[in-house]
């Protein structure tokens, strides 16, 4: 199928909001133009060519400074965040792009697009937690994250998890391997540790769905670099950054229009809000 057919095929699929489709037309509009230009594929597309085109869109923004990637992202969000977050609707309209592109069988892989967020949180007003609808769908998407996703799918599942367990980021990231004790009922007992001021930290007992996630990172965890007691570790053996749990939960909820065209958006803080089995407040939905 041809690129722009299926994004005609995509738009008129009754799945998405007449609001979302007017976006989402420009947005990946764009982005198939931007392909044409430079002679690229769009089925043979990836983070590569998707950074190429996002340093391109925010050029203008970025006041002559290059666009490396995450770290510029984190700055554009803390300097522009009205800019960020009309960045993170093209990744979201991107990945929903490339998602119907996979289900339609023409793309073995959905590109992971994570690391292309600025890791902004738009919902600085009152705490929505998500309804029970929306987190059965989260849910779904957390199941369905695989090897076609992301290289440590097992990771970001595991992530997921203790988001709804009602963990901050700041506290995921800091999860000490070392201080992890299975209980006999098939919990697990965790601590964050905040060094910075040498507490050990608040205890955590994790549900047994999120243990199973644990037992099934733990066996495929990335070495750690040399000194290094993180739990959750990203490139090199080194610990993810405090912004990453957000970043990934926007990239799992793209992938299913329900999450992707929520407003206020799906952000970690939403997710650690709403808990695993708590139902959510009737007002929230």
């Amino acid at each position: 199928m041809d690129p722009r057919a299926l994004l005609d095929d995509w738009l008129t699929s009754g799945l998405l909001r007449p609001s979302t489709i007017g976006r989402y037309q420009t947005q990946v509009d764009q982005w198939l133009t931007w392909c044409e230009h430079n002679r690229v594929h769009p089925y043979a597309a990836g983070l590569r060519e998707v950074a190429a085109f996002s340093r391109d869109r925010l050029h203008p923004h970025l006041d002559g400074r290059p666009f490396n990637g995450p770290d510029d992202l984190a700055r554009l969000a803390a300097e522009s965040p009205d800019i960020a977050g009309t960045h993170d609707g093209y990744i979201t309209a991107i990945t929903g792009y490339y998602t119907a592109a996979h289900t339609r069988g023409l793309i073995t892989g959905i590109p992971d697009l994570t690391e292309l967020r600025s890791g902004l949180d738009r919902d600085p007003g009152p705490r929505h937690k998500l309804t029970p609808r929306e987190r059965a769908v989260l849910l779904y998407c957390i199941g369905m994250w695989n090897s076609t996703n992301a290289r440590w799918y097992r990771r970001d599942r595991l992530i997921a998890y203790l988001l709804l367990e009602g963990m901050r980021s700041g506290e995921i990231v800091r999860l000490d391997s070392r201080h992890l004790y299975p209980q006999p009922d098939g919990t697990t007992e965790v601590r964050a540790p905040d060094y910075d001021f040498e507490a050990l930290g608040a205890q955590f007992v994790l549900d047994p769905i999120t243990g199973a996630a644990l037992d099934d990172y733990l066996t495929h965890r990335p070495r750690p670099a040399e000194g290094v007691h993180a739990l959750i570790l990203g490139q090199g053996g080194r610990p993810v950054v405090s912004r990453y749990p957000n970043m990934l939960i926007r990239q799992i909820a793209a992938l299913h229009p329900i999450l992707a065209q929520r407003q206020p958006p799906v952000t970690a803080d939403a997710v650690a809000h709403t808990g695993l089995w708590d139902t959510p407040d009737a007002s929230d939905g």
